[in-house]
């Protein structure tokens, strides 16, 4: 790896190539043999019972501020939405106002935790395509979403579980974060010194005796490359262990 371009959230954070080798690791990469580029993690979505309590803990335990919302006051009957930033980690949280909400069955199935890794990409089209010849499931098409700040290309792939990835080009977009979102001030203060830098992983809980499948998804369809694995007495107790493979 000869150089290392940061995006623009990363430089914001005042990230330099070798602290975020540090924080999440880097390995080789060829932009010309891929065929599914990511930019960077857009964000982590979360769906929550109660959204507005658990934004606040995040900004309360963990330094976080709000940047953004979406909800009834801006026009948006479904759900509410609140964006939590720190550093170039994006968190959004989301609960569900109307009871036949997407986000309520989610809930309903699952409780609290992760709907959605939303990855920025160069290309959605490209990356939709390979995607589908590869055998994921498309959950939407490529399509633009846009208000006075631009436009955002977006589409979305399902993982494993009722977890997905939706897809993310906002290189014709200039606002907070997604058309439908409204500048949103946290009231608690930003602690003097951010407790979130970067996020480091996402890790996925999949079926037993699954896990290899899931890693093949990743590798075929979305090239990524095995990078190291647990498995067997590497993390054990007397009574539970753990297996999981990096890519």
């Amino acid at each position: 790896m000869t150089s290392v371009d940061l995006t623009p959230e990363e430089r914001e954070a005042d990230l330099t190539a070798e602290r975020l080798k540090q924080l999440v690791g880097l390995v080789d990469y060829d932009a010309s043999t891929d065929p599914f580029p990511v930019t960077a993690l857009d964000a982590v979505v979360f769906v929550s019972g109660n959204a507005t309590q658990s934004a606040h803990f995040y900004q309360h335990a963990f330094g976080m501020q709000l940047v953004a919302y979406s909800g009834p006051e801006t026009g948006n009957r479904d759900h509410k939405a609140f964006v939590l930033r720190s550093g170039s980690a994006r968190f959004v949280i989301v609960g569900a106002v109307a009871p036949d909400s997407p986000y309520a069955d989610h809930h309903r199935r699952h409780g609290d935790g992760v709907v959605d890794i939303a990855l920025e990409v160069p290309d959605v089209d490209r990356c939709v395509a390979h995607a589908r010849a590869a055998g994921a499931t498309v959950l939407e098409e490529p399509h633009d979403v846009g208000d006075a700040d631009g436009v955002v290309r977006v589409a979305a792939i399902a993982t494993y579980g009722d977890t997905r990835h939706t897809l993310i080009d906002r290189s014709r977009y200039s606002g907070v974060y997604l058309p439908g979102f409204t500048t949103r001030t946290s009231v608690l203060e930003a602690p003097d010194k951010r407790l979130f830098q970067a996020v480091d992983h996402c890790v996925g809980n999949v079926e037993l005796g699954r896990m290899d499948e899931w890693v093949g998804f990743y590798n075929r369809v979305m090239g990524f490359v095995n990078m190291a694995e647990f498995i067997g007495d590497d993390i054990a107790t007397d009574y539970s262990a753990l297996m999981f493979k990096v890519v």
